[in-house]
């Protein structure tokens, strides 16, 4: 084992399905990227689309 704890479930880390606990973890990680679960915000770009800025 190494340190830190799992994401998903916080038990101790297994060095071989790091950074998770066993394959069932790293399986539900993978199914929430996925499904959508975990998403990065975006911003919408105050110019329409297809226009562009001249800012630099």
């Amino acid at each position: 084992m190494s340190g830190g704890r799992c994401p998903i479930c916080a038990k101790p880390r297994v060095v071989e399905y790091r950074p998770f606990c066993s394959r069932r973890c790293a399986d539900v990680d993978l199914q929430r990227w996925l499904n959508g679960s975990y998403a990065v915000p975006a911003e919408e770009d105050e110019s329409g689309p297809g226009e562009f800025s001249d800012e630099d």
